[in-house]
């Protein structure tokens, strides 16, 4: 395996990397710069990173925008995020959609503003029949609500309790009918999930770096693509007999 992982790629790629983009406030902070200015920096920064996962093979990103947690931030904070996330549908759809980037959103969307709700879906919409990469946009997302809506569906469709199985479930979750995930990478260098598709990362390696999203880059997403070939998954059984 090559030492210089800067010059080439592993042979295993995974399908489904999700990335909890962590540490745009203290990315700002430390330059002493307003939080907004750091969210803006880590937006940038995602077409970069789009760009990269295309190149690299990668074909589902699930990226984690805004929780449901963030609402309690500050309200000056809250609506900077939503009017960030407006402009970058504005700003990126036509190039993304160009690019055969498929958008996708997972979460709530009837808790935001009715204009950003419309950019959403119509965003969705224009992109639906791409297939060069699969962006889920994880936005007024919590990983327990997903799976509390997922039960009230079911409940909802009148589904009989012997029927309910872990592939019921889900097909009810946000990314029924995609692979999990098969690499869960967090900027900023915090060991937590952070109510970030713990249904679906039951299995998932994790990859942690103390790099804030904004400084991300390309070479970063390769240090871990080559960090989760080196992994031996075993999805809780026992090494194979060498």
């Amino acid at each position: 395996m090559p030492s210089n992982n800067n010059a080439s790629l592993p042979e295993t790629i995974p399908a489904h990397v999700a990335i909890i983009m962590d540490g745009n406030g203290r990315w700002a902070r430390k330059r002493g710069l307003p939080r907004l200015a750091g969210h803006r920096a880590g937006t940038e920064n995602l077409r970069r990173v789009i760009e990269a996962c295309v190149e690299f093979g990668v074909q589902i990103l699930t990226i984690y925008a805004f929780s449901t947690e963030n609402w309690g931030r500050p309200e000056d904070e809250v609506q900077g995020l939503m009017s960030i996330l407006e402009d970058v549908i504005d700003r990126e759809l036509k190039e993304l959609h160009k690019n055969g980037v498929q958008l996708r959103h997972i979460g709530r969307l009837e808790e935001i503003n009715p204009t950003l709700q419309r950019k959403v879906r119509e965003a969705i919409a224009m992109t639906a029949r791409n297939t060069r990469l699969t962006l889920n946009v994880a936005f007024n997302y919590g990983g327990r609500d997903e799976i509390v809506q997922a039960v009230r569906r079911i409940i909802a469709d009148g589904v009989k309790p012997d029927r309910v199985d872990e592939a019921l479930i889900g097909q009810y979750l946000y990314t029924g009918g995609q692979p999990d995930p098969d690499l869960i990478i967090r900027t900023s260098g915090e060991l937590r999930v952070s109510n970030f598709l713990i249904w679906q990362g039951a299995y998932a390696e994790y990859y942690v770096t103390p790099t804030f999203w904004p400084d991300f880059d390309k070479e970063e997403l390769r240090q871990a693509l080559w960090h989760f070939a080196r992994r031996e998954r075993r999805f809780g059984l026992v090494s194979a007999p060498s």
